[in-house]
């Protein structure tokens, strides 16, 4: 299923791979706002599709990803546009800086609340109505539903954290997104390899998908991965795709996955 704001690919088992900052178009009718450096999308969430496109095929998931930039509207955002981590930097549901701290958009030309408006019912509903009508038919079929939210971000952003990411960081929302079996397993795996930095429920602990759509009590079961770019690409422009860094991470990946298609709800 595919139409002009995401695309669909319905699997064969519970999982569902969500990657909400994927997209990097922007509309042509919204361009002349940006900076000429935003038509980059530098901030992208660059090359998911063909880290985890095979093991998404191999393990029978689902996988919905946007066609727009995060600059035009964040899908990983509530559309109240509260912020996710209080006391923290934070992106806006319709960003209006770069990662570096800079501006997005030319003077004067940032969106007012009818172009807020207008983004959350052309781009933002859109997805999220698949999306949730994804995990209604996964849980009609299985009985429990599973939501991967695949993510990724330069390893070192002083506007946004201080030092250096771990290269891998599950979010949980401190546990409530899934069930406690699920966190505790995916954890014991990220924990016995050492290849790759972790973290369980650091600084990123889930945004707007995981929060919202971890229901555990309804066996709906949501968790964040925040990998860092370095494992698997050039964080530097023009941000190409390493297949050897690729290579390295992606049976961790396919083991994590794995593990959380494994799990089964308590009698």
């Amino acid at each position: 299923m595919s139409n002009a704001v995401f695309r669909l690919k319905q699997g064969r088992t519970p999982l569902l791979i969500s990657m909400p900052h994927v997209g990097s178009a922007i509309p042509a009718d919204q361009q002349q706002r940006y900076q000429p450096r935003a038509l980059a999308s530098e901030d992208t969430d660059w090359h998911l599709e063909r880290l985890y496109g095979e093991i998404a095929e191999e393990l029978g998931a689902s996988l919905i990803a946007p066609h727009y930039s995060r600059y035009l509207i964040d899908l990983n955002r509530p559309p109240e546009d509260t912020p996710m981590y209080p006391g923290a930097a934070n992106t806006e549901l319709c960003p209006t800086r770069f990662f570096t701290g800079e501006p997005l958009y030319l003077e004067g030309q940032e969106p007012d609340l009818a172009e807020k408006q207008r983004r959350r019912e052309q781009y933002w509903l859109p997805y999220h109505r698949a999306l949730t009508a994804e995990m209604h038919r996964l849980k009609s079929l299985y009985g429990h539903a599973l939501l991967f939210d695949a993510h990724s971000i330069r390893s070192e952003l002083p506007w946004l954290f201080e030092g250096r990411l771990p290269d891998l960081n599950l979010g949980t929302a401190e546990g409530r997104s899934c069930d406690p079996a699920i966190t505790a397993s995916l954890s014991d795996l990220l924990a016995s390899q050492s290849t790759y930095s972790q973290v369980v429920n650091g600084r990123f602990k889930g945004g707007f998908i995981t929060r919202h759509y971890g229901q555990p009590q309804q066996g709906w079961h949501a968790v964040q991965m925040e990998m860092c770019q370095c494992c698997y690409m050039s964080e530097q422009p023009p941000y190409d795709y390493a297949p050897a860094l690729a290579a390295g991470v992606q049976p961790l990946m396919r083991a994590l996955l794995l593990r959380l298609l494994a799990w089964r709800p308590a009698p």
